[in-house]
């Protein structure tokens, strides 16, 4: 008789456990078909790796390109982000690549004539650059207000110039002779001569291009 009840009161344990467990399984189903939906459209919302590579190129497309890029300051008031907030003769004076153009600017009296003026271009040569000229001419150019106001203004576009813009262009300075540009990607020529070396560098007020060699008036 015991044995009866025991055997009785097993299947009655069963057949209540066994509902349970049913509704156990139907919620993992469905838990599992939630996570597959979710999972769907995460990778749906997620984009693609060429449309991340598309982003990437037009975002690089805006960036400071050319290899004397690498010898700006990652922070700091000479950095791109700190020449982004200055004008432009300020901005090139926290360069240590620039300071013979900033001493030739400040010669000529022209600091707050570049730091006042709206959307310009300056194709900035670099020490380097400056160094190819014979000493004793770079002297006497320094020297000469007049002369030395005429070059540096030539390296002046009244507009703002994009690496587009570059690609095959002829700009009127504000030496008031012309200029021509020429190139595309990360490589770009000024008079057929200067190379630029570091490019499309923003201050407040003026894009900046960075060449290796000084540009000089055709009169």
């Amino acid at each position: 008789m015991n044995t009866r009840i025991r055997r009785t009161a097993g299947l009655f344990a069963a057949a209540a456990v066994l509902p349970l467990a049913l509704t156990a399984c139907s919620s993992d189903s469905k838990d599992s078909g939630t996570s597959d939906s979710s999972s769907k459209a995460s990778a749906a919302a997620t984009p693609s790796s060429d449309d991340m590579g598309g982003s990437t190129a037009a975002a690089s497309m805006d960036q400071p390109f050319g290899p004397a890029c690498s010898a700006v300051p990652k922070d700091g008031a000479g950095s791109f982000d700190g020449m982004a907030k200055d004008p432009v003769a300020t901005a090139a004076s926290h360069n240590p690549a620039l300071s013979t153009l900033v001493s030739a600017v400040q010669k000529a009296g022209l600091v707050d004539t570049l730091n006042n003026a709206e959307n310009i271009t300056v194709f900035a040569p670099t020490n380097d650059a400056f160094a190819k000229i014979p000493k004793a001419t770079l002297d006497k150019v320094l020297n000469d207000k007049a002369q030395l106001t005429k070059i540096l203004t030539y390296h002046v576009v009244g507009q703002k110039l994009t690496p587009k813009d570059l690609e095959n262009g002829s700009f009127d300075t504000l030496e008031k002779s012309k200029l021509t540009t020429a190139g595309s990607g990360e490589s770009y020529t000024v008079n057929d001569s200067a190379k630029v070396v570091c490019g499309n560098v923003r201050t407040a007020n003026a894009n900046v291009y960075i060449i290796d060699t000084v540009l000089m008036p055709q009169s």
